[in-house]
């Protein structure tokens, strides 16, 4: 798990508002991973939902339920 690389994307995407469009009109926590990755940052989406609930300065990771979706 990357959860150091998350941390340091989290930070980032605060000062870049850009970035921050771009993980924020993400559909899935494996599109927001590529968006880090292309950037060089080393993390899954599964690595972003295992942190679901932490918080880097202003940003608290969540996963979002959707109705009708299966598990």
């Amino acid at each position: 798990m990357s959860f150091s690389e998350i941390r340091k994307f989290l930070i980032k995407m605060q000062s870049d508002e850009d970035l921050k469009k771009q993980v924020t009109s993400s559909s899935t926590a494996d599109d927001v991973a590529l968006i880090g990755q292309s950037l060089g940052y080393d993390f899954s989406g599964d690595d972003l939902l295992r942190f679901n609930g932490q918080k880097v300065d202003q940003v608290t990771v969540r996963k979002l339920d959707h109705p009708g979706e299966y598990h």
